[in-house]
């Protein structure tokens, strides 16, 4: 019975607070297996980033996009194959959007190298995401990401298109997008904050914010009217960055610009529509080092939604197929 007692404390413990631990993930896990994996992909993430910061936005989104859809397990990896055309980085969330893979078949490539068949694309991907953030914030967003996933088989265009939140959701339907997950809704307010860095579509928020009446401000208005198309289409679809303050920067100014109306998206301008989130951006954007403690910490919760292993998973040898036994 007392045994009985004790596991049900713990698996309530783990539904309630996400832990890392509770799904088999830890800080330096590989520090036997492959010590130097850490510092290797963080060499070829830093070559990366300061050629193009842009590429660091991507590897932060792409922990999103990954861990959203069947979990942190590097689907998003997955290039289209004849028994299966369709995977999640070909869905419109991902496609053309998304950036960074050549940054991972990097680090993968000299990772193999050193450690052959040890470390999976799921972790490669979770350390890339921590190593971006570390590079985009001048070093100031140091994120203790724990590892030990594996790499899942599927890949699924469909599921990417229902589990990632789309840039027209108001809070209510953030709220629950993240719920679904684990997250709590300080989870989303925070990691909502990479939107400090990286560039967007004019398909992602012309038909919402600009061809209709909106809350954006006048002057970010009519520079982004110049900038987009009145229709995009995929022939004609302009990229704009998300923050004009400090476009290259991972920092807390999209707080700021979410309280002057200088945000892109519906789901940006959604934080100010309910009491609870407007505080948590007035906190974030006033309060200094705060917002860089939250997403700390919220990176790595995120880090465990859907954690494989065992005979769920597997260490890919290639990170954009599975392997073939």
């Amino acid at each position: 019975m007392a045994s009985a007692s004790l596991k049900l404390s713990i698996a309530l413990t783990c539904a309630l607070l996400l832990s890392s631990a509770c799904h088999g993930l830890e800080v330096g896990y590989y520090k036997k297996s492959c010590p130097r994996v850490e510092a290797i992909v963080r060499d070829e993430v830093k070559k990366f980033v300061y050629k193009n910061a842009g590429i660091g936005a991507g590897l932060i989104r792409m922990f999103f996009h990954d861990c959203f859809v069947e979990g942190c397990d590097a689907s998003v990896l997955l290039d289209p194959t004849p028994a299966n055309p369709q995977p999640e980085k070909l869905s419109p969330p991902n496609f053309p959007s998304l950036r960074g893979f050549e940054a991972i078949d990097a680090a993968k490539d000299a990772v193999e190298k050193a450690c052959p068949g040890v470390v999976s694309c799921a972790d490669i991907v979770a350390f890339a995401s921590r190593d971006a953030a570390y590079f985009l914030s001048r070093m100031t967003v140091k994120i203790n990401m724990p590892a030990g996933r594996l790499d899942g088989r599927i890949s699924n265009f469909t599921q990417a298109l229902f589990n990632l939140p789309p840039p027209f959701f108001n809070i209510t339907q953030l709220i629950a997008s993240f719920a679904a997950k684990g997250l709590d809704t300080e989870d989303m307010v925070v990691l909502s904050g990479a939107h400090t860095i990286g560039v967007s579509h004019c398909s992602s928020f012309v038909s919402d914010r600009l061809a209709v009446p909106s809350d954006i401000n006048a002057a970010l208005a009519g520079i982004l009217r110049r900038q987009c198309p009145l229709n995009p289409t995929p022939a004609n679809d302009p990229t704009v960055h998300q923050d004009v303050v400090t476009p290259n920067a991972l920092d807390n100014q999209y707080y700021k610009n979410v309280l002057a109306h200088k945000v892109l998206f519906t789901s940006d301008a959604a934080l100010l529509t309910t009491p609870a989130t407007t505080q948590m951006v007035l906190d974030n954007a006033n309060i200094r080092g705060l917002w860089e403690t939250k997403f700390n910490k919220a990176m790595v919760k995120m880090g465990a939604i859907g954690v494989k292993t065992g005979n769920q998973g597997e260490i890919r040898r290639n990170c954009r197929v599975v392997n073939r036994y």
